[in-house]
Order: C-alpha cells, then sequence, then structure tokens
C-alpha cells in the first residue's frame, strides 16, 4: 500500500523543504485553521493527521470537518482536547469513521501498558500511569503552538479549576494537587526516576482503558522537589489571571532551546493496576527516543485505518487497537521482570521527527492510487 504524502502549512519555504526531506513535491499552503477545515471538506482524504497545536483550540474543528469524508488522528495529550474529541463518537459512529485522539508517546505508551495488564480481567480499583520520555532536542523557539499547549491549563474541564491538577475518584474528574503523588521508580534497566502527577490525556485514557473508579497520571518531567511542589500552585494561581497568561504565552514562545542528546537509552511507559481482591500487577514499555516513537503511532494507525482495520467512534490508539499497537511501533513490554516483543518483524522505525504544528493527512482515492497530503507549520 504506496503513499505519497502532500505537505501543507503556512510557511512555503520550510514547507518545500520538510517536502524535500519527506520525497515528496506536492505542498499546499494552508494559513489557518479555517483554510486547513475547508480544503479537508472539499477533498475529502482517506486519513487526516492534525498535529496542529495547542489541541484545545485545533481538535474538535479538524475533527468535526473530517466527518463524514475521513477518518482522523491527532497528537494531543491534555485532558481537555481528549476529552472533547472523544466526545466526538456519536458523531463518527453515524459517519461510519474512525477517529483517533492521543496518538503520541504519553497517551500510547501508558495506556497499552494499562490494556495489556487488564486484558481478560474485570475492572480493577486502582491505576497509576507514569509517563517518563527521553527525547533528544532539536535546536529552536519554543514557538507559539507548543506555548499555548503548556500554558492554558484545563478550560472547561469538570472537577476543578483551570489550573488546578485532576484525578479520577469515584470514577469522575476531582482537584488534585499538581505536582502530587510523588513515586520514586527503580526502570526495569536500574535507572531512577522520580514521577509526580499531572493532568494529562494518558489520564483519561487510563481511565477509559481499565474502567477503575481511582486513576491518577504522573510524569518525570514535573518537577517533584519539596521547593517546586511548593512553588507550583502559586504559579497556577498566577496563569489564571488572563494578562498574566498572555504575557507568559508569549516570553515562553520566544525561548530558545538549546539542542541537548537524551538522557536516557529508553522512554518507558508504567502503569501499576491493582484490583479488589489485592492482586497488583505492574508493567512498562519500552521504547527508544520519545519523539521518534510519537512519529511512529500515528503513521501505523493510518496504515491500519487505510488498511480497513478501524471501526466507528472516537478512541485512544490502545482502546481501539489493543497493545498490538505499541509493538508494531518498535515498542517491548516489561511485564513482572520478562520482556514481551513482537514476533513479527516491527513494522514501523520512524526516525522523523515532528515539530509542534505539523499536520499530515493521507489519502488513497477510488481509483487505487496513492496519494497523502500532510499539512506543516514548523516551531516559530
Amino acid at each position: 500500500m504506496g503513499v505519497s504524502p502532500v505537505l501543507a502549512g503556512r510557511d512555503a519555504a520550510r514547507l518545500r523543504d520538510a517536502a524535500a526531506r519527506a520525497g515528496t513535491g506536492r505542498t499546499v499552503i494552508a494559513r489557518s485553521i479555517e483554510s486547513i477545515t475547508a480544503e479537508i471538506r472539499r477533498q475529502r482524504p482517506a486519513v487526516v493527521i492534525n498535529t496542529i497545536g495547542p489541541f484545545t483550540t485545533t481538535a474538535v474543528p479538524i475533527a468535526a470537518a473530517c466527518l463524514p469524508g475521513s477518518d482522523y488522528i491527532d497528537l494531543a495529550n491534555d485532558v481537555a482536547a481528549v476529552l472533547a474529541t472523544l466526545g466526538l463518537s456519536g458523531a463518527a459512529a453515524d459517519a461510519g469513521r474512525t477517529v483517533v485522539t492521543g496518538g503520541g508517546f504519553g497517551v500510547t505508551a501508558s495506556e497499552s501498558v494499562v490494556v495489556q495488564l487488564c486484558q481478560g480481567r474485570p475492572a480493577p480499583a486502582r491505576v497509576r500511569v507514569d509517563m517518563i520520555p527521553s527525547l533528544e532536542t532539536e535546536e529552536g523557539v519554543i514557538g507559539e503552538a507548543l506555548a499555548g499547549t503548556i500554558l492554558d491549563g484545563l478550560p472547561g474541564v469538570e472537577g476543578g479549576g483551570r489550573y488546578e491538577g485532576r484525578r479520577y475518584q469515584h470514577g469522575r474528574l476531582v482537584a488534585a494537587r499538581l505536582g502530587g503523588d510523588v513515586r520514586h521508580l527503580t526502570l526495569p534497566d536500574g535507572g531512577r526516576v522520580s514521577t509526580a502527577s499531572i493532568p494529562l490525556g494518558e489520564l483519561v485514557a487510563a481511565q477509559r482503558a481499565s474502567g477503575a473508579p481511582s486513576v491518577v497520571a504522573a510524569s518525570s518531567e514535573v518537577p517533584s522537589s519539596p521547593v517546586a511542589r511548593a512553588v507550583l500552585p502559586l504559579a497556577a494561581a498566577l496563569l489564571a489571571i488572563g494578562p498574566v497568561r498572555h504575557f507568559a504565552k508569549s516570553r515562553l514562545a520566544s525561548v530558545k532551546l538549546k539542542a541537548r542528546e537524551r538522557p536516557r537509552p529508553y522512554s518507558w511507559g508504567h502503569a501499576r493496576v491493582e484490583w479488589a481482591d489485592g492482586t497488583v500487577q505492574e508493567g512498562w514499555l519500552r521504547v527508544g527516543d520519545a519523539q521518534a516513537f510519537t512519529g511512529a503511532v500515528p503513521a501505523e494507525v493510518a496504515r491500519r485505518l487505510l488498511a480497513g482495520e478501524g471501526r466507528p467512534g472516537a478512541f485512544t490508539p490502545a482502546a481501539l487497537f489493543g497493545p498490538s499497537l505499541a509493538l508494531a511501533c518498535g515498542g517491548e513490554y516489561v511485564i513482572d521482570g520478562r520482556a514481551h516483543e513482537d514476533p513479527r518483524p516491527t513494522r514501523i522505525r520512524a526516525s522523523t521527527r515532528s515539530s509542534c504544528g505539523t499536520t499530515p493527512w493521507r489519502s488513497i482515492p477510488p481509483t487505487g492510487s496513492s496519494r497523502s497530503w500532510a499539512a506543516s507549520s514548523t516551531r516559530g
């Protein structure tokens, strides 16, 4: 199944460079979300992959534009966007289309471990998931899209304020302390990390995948020192003030990142699952560079959708395709100290890095020839 990408985005020069690296000569200039959604409705591609942040403002309009003509995938990793996109499940089912949200490292890696541990078992009582990314950082500015994703908080999410944490309790989202629930974990390769709670998309994915009434999501990227934990609530309170938030976004968008090698050989998704009878299982998903895995997941999801393996409705990746998806993207499960690899050759070995604001979409016309589109705007 050959698919040649067509890239679309705001910056013509950068788009040409990206197209040259991707080995395609086709590009489309789309300078706004409105122009992208209009083009989707006009062209009706088979699959749209949205990586334009912040997803709280882009996910629902682009996903809605896909219906009824296209399947949809995004890389959202924030609670508000994931919940809103999953809320399109009824519309997607009525249209006979598949909507997939959370198609990046954080949601897919941690959710996949939960699905693997819960197979063939009743719903557990408690679940904790930890995201432990290791990725190479390229030199460049953060940019407006990523700054918005970081600082927009949880607009419209039930259970607490915009800049409060969240957890599931009795099956409902409730307020939680940002940077709380600190755990010191020993990785399967002997490394040690600390994680602290943060309301990201994997919180929603883990609860839906497991059915557990009590769920906590944490990350190694959250400062977990006592000083940082004391400062986080104050910073969150300041961001709730509109002018302060806008100023912080503009300053953060201009921050320059230095090139940095990844800090650990592997990235890890982790889950600890506890049932009402006291049974506890713990598992890990080991991948390489988290950003490369983030490139592999939507590519593999798109391949499966194009092959007719989806089903109507809105899903997170492992909820739709099970734990085999992460294996096909180069992951390896470590359950009870034993490695579980995909017995088949790995189909995806992604080495491309996606920057915030890259939207590929792939289509196969009814004639049988292959065509794919990708809309892209790079950082800054």
